[in-house]
């Protein structure tokens, strides 16, 4: 699938979900994951062609159907034709989004949307 998507400018494979997550010109557009089978990233302008043909979401929590759902399985007939394949790959960045980029090692920020646990009666 890699050598596939090659013909795309710096396409690069990062570990994640206990797979891989798929990069182009810093855009998070697709991963591979469960048995390498290879998810793109959906939006309004790509996501009917996946519900066309019944594909489905990937879910990173098996217990968590309603997490998720961004990502779709890439359809059998799409990676078999490469053209296509460079195709849906393209569509899939047009809906990704931007990740920036962080210094190796360094920390992950939290969310500041996410509140820290307090241990009871500690200030």
């Amino acid at each position: 699938m890699l050598e596939q998507l090659g013909a795309l400018a710096r396409v690069e494979a990062r570990r994640m979900f206990g797979g891989r997550g798929l990069y182009c010109a810093g855009v998070f557009f697709g991963l591979i994951a469960r048995n390498d089978t290879l998810y793109f990233r959906t939006g309004e302008s790509n996501v009917a062609d996946y519900d066309a043909r019944g594909m489905p979401a990937f879910r990173p929590f098996p217990d968590r159907p309603h997490v998720g759902g961004r990502y779709r399985e890439v359809p059998p007939e799409v990676l078999e034709d490469a053209e296509l394949l460079l195709e849906w790959a393209r569509r899939a960045m047009a809906a990704g989004s931007p990740i920036k980029a962080r210094a190796p090692g360094a920390p992950r920020r939290r969310s500041a949307s996410k509140s820290r646990r307090r241990t009871p009666g500690i200030d």
